[in-house]
C-alpha cells in the first residue's frame, strides 16, 4: 500500500524522466519519448551496477491512466520482460501491484528461484522508493509527480505493497 492517492503515484509513473529516482539499478534515463506513457512510447535507460552497464529500452504496451501501465523492457542479449503495474484506489491510498515476467531470451529459462527471489528484492526496494517519493510529494502539496523531495517515512503501509 502506498499512502498517497493513485493520482500522485500515476504522476510519477507518467514522468518517464524520473524513473531513475525510483527504479533500482537505473544509472541514467537516456531519453524519454515526449508522448510517454502513451502506447508505443519509449523510455531508454542505462542500467547496471558499477562498471557493468547495459542500455535498456522500455516500450509502453498498455496504458490506462491512473489505473494500469504495462511495459516491455528490452535488455539486449538478456531478452525482454513484461512489467505490469496496477494502481488500485484504497481510501486515500493506493494498492500498487507489480508483476514481472520474462518474455524472450535467457531470462525465460532462468525464471524461478533464485532469479525470482533476486527480482523480488529489487522490486521491494523499488516500490519503497516510489512510495517514499509519492508520500513526500503528497505532503509537499505537489502530488502530481513533478516534485523531487524525499522523506524519512517510506510511505508504504506494512505488508501492503505486493510484487511478483
Amino acid at each position: 500500500m502506498i499512502l498517497s492517492p493513485p493520482s500522485t503515484v500515476w504522476g510519477l509513473l507518467s514522468a518517464g524522466h524520473r524513473y531513475g529516482e525510483w527504479v533500482t539499478g537505473t544509472q541514467q534515463v537516456v531519453s524519454t519519448d515526449p508522448h510517454w506513457p502513451d502506447v508505443g512510447a519509449r523510455l531508454q535507460v542505462r542500467v547496471g551496477v558499477g562498471p557493468l552497464v547495459l542500455d535498456d529500452t522500455c516500450v509502453v504496451r498498455i496504458c490506462e491512466p491512473q489505473r494500469r501501465l504495462e511495459l516491455e523492457a528490452k535488455a539486449g542479449p538478456f531478452g525482454a520482460a513484461r512489467i505490469a503495474m496496477k494502481l488500485i484506489p484504497w481510501a486515500e491510498s493506493t494498492l500498487f501491484v507489480l508483476d514481472w515476467h520474462p518474455l524472450r531470451g535467457p531470462g525465460t529459462r532462468m525464471h524461478g528461484f533464485p532469479v525470482d527471489y533476486v527480482v523480488s528484492i529489487r522490486n521491494g526496494m523499488m516500490l519503497t522508493k516510489l512510495a517514499r517519493i509519492a508520500v513526500s510529494e503528497q505532503r509537499a502539496g505537489t502530488g502530481n509527480g513533478t516534485g523531487t523531495g524525499t522523506h524519512a517515512d517510506d510511505g508504504a503501509a506494512p505488508g501492503g505493497t505486493r510484487s511478483r
